[in-house]
């Protein structure tokens, strides 16, 4: 391992709230059980906590709620980025710099309203014009992400040969390993001739290429490195971490959509780093859509560019291959967590906690979120 670097980051607690596709339970409830479930984890009482970062949910608001005060740091957004690392990043960073030293930070995120809601009676729709960059997409019935997400898949098929059979190696070594996590909504074995039966969304994206919409709270305690043996958990640290974007949030016009913004962070990511990409033991990388995992497994340096597909297929990122990739399922098979699931099971690996599904020895992860735009990623290691 390379020497410890100063202003080192921990993580020392992760915890999920309730998990479903119809929980009925607000964002408020998400974050109360979510928070709990961290600050049991780590052995921690409210007052531990000096800062706060939320995507989803409002911070100052989540804070008093969980009796967190005061605080030194809190962040709120709803803001486009690449999702739980947007949040989760500036933690580190708050924590690295000296403005907290420890922080919770959470991802909530909502299938649909609860209830209640969507029993409410709904005003009548009201004709109106479209405005902005969405006044060239809506006429051609464009705008949702799948379709961006198709563009990217049919250009690195175009480009390298990528076939459909590659991107459904991916799907079907993810639902091989959720079937060894308990918390995955989908266990059950897929096979080749199952993916390729199912409907396309954006051609080439099938409905198995897609993240799992559902109810979730996600949350991780970040400390410092001198606090961080006071908890109950090993801790798991931070030895490098990148937040990037190469240009607006456009990502149909990306000037290159085999190569964005995955590669400029993982350099960013590299070369505050002696590691490299040898060194790492297993990956978690977002797979929003199948072709994203793709993306960051080329950019990140475990292949070249173009070969992430063969990579897949040759079962380097099974348990027991290479690089296991997504050892907890991934969002297709336990929910769109929207990227926390990777902190978290890239944190359970590193302490040993995950079961049938652990890779052994596992002293270095990689989690990442984003493509096109904006992304984020860090490193993580055991000691």
């Amino acid at each position: 391992m390379p020497p410890r670097r100063p202003n080192r980051v921990a993580i020392v607690g992760v915890g999920y709230s309730t998990v479903g596709r119809n929980t009925g339970l607000s964002a408020d409830e998400l974050t109360i059980q979510a928070g709990k479930a961290a600050l049991d984890d780590a052995g921690m009482k409210p007052g531990d906590i000096d800062g706060i970062t939320t995507m989803g949910g409002d911070a100052l608001r989540d804070a008093w709620t969980l009796g967190m005060e005061p605080l030194n740091w809190f962040s709120t957004t709803h803001a486009a980025g690449p999702a739980f690392s947007y949040a989760a990043l500036q933690a580190i960073a708050a924590i690295a710099s000296g403005f907290c030293h420890t922080c919770i930070t959470f991802r909530i995120i909502h299938r649909q309203p609860p209830s209640a809601a969507r029993l409410a009676p709904r005003p009548a729709a009201v004709p109106r014009g479209v405005g902005g960059d969405y006044q060239f997409l809506a006429p051609f019935g464009a705008g949702s992400p799948t379709q961006w997400a198709g563009l990217l898949t049919q250009r690195h098929m175009a480009q390298y040969g990528t076939t459909e059979e590659q991107f459904g190696a991916h799907v079907i070594a993810q639902r091989d390993h959720a079937a060894l996590n308990e918390d995955a909504f989908f266990r059950d074995p897929l096979t080749m001739e199952e993916y390729l039966a199912a409907r396309y969304v954006s051609k080439p994206l099938r409905i198995l290429d897609c993240d799992y919409p559902c109810d979730a709270g996600s949350a991780v305690i970040f400390t410092t490195e001198e606090r961080a043996g006071d908890f109950r958990k090993k801790p798991v640290f931070v030895e490098s971490y990148a937040l990037t974007a190469i240009r607006d949030l456009n990502f149909e016009i990306l000037d290159d959509m085999t190569s964005n913004s995955p590669p400029h962070c993982a350099a960013e990511m590299w070369s505050k780093t002696d590691l490299r990409p040898e060194d790492v033991d297993c990956a978690q990388l977002y797979d929003g859509f199948t072709i994203i995992t793709f993306q960051w497994l080329e950019a990140l340096g475990f292949c070249k560019p173009g070969e992430s597909g063969p990579f897949i297929a040759e079962g380097n990122t099974r348990l027991g291959g290479k690089l296991p990739v997504n050892t907890d399922g991934g969002a297709c098979n336990v929910g769109r967590r929207h990227g926390a699931n990777f902190c978290i099971e890239a944190t359970r690996q590193l302490r040993g906690e995950c079961g049938e599904r652990q890779v052994k020895d596992a002293k270095v992860s990689v989690f990442s979120n984003g493509v096109g735009p904006f992304c984020g990623a860090a490193l993580l290691t055991a000691d």
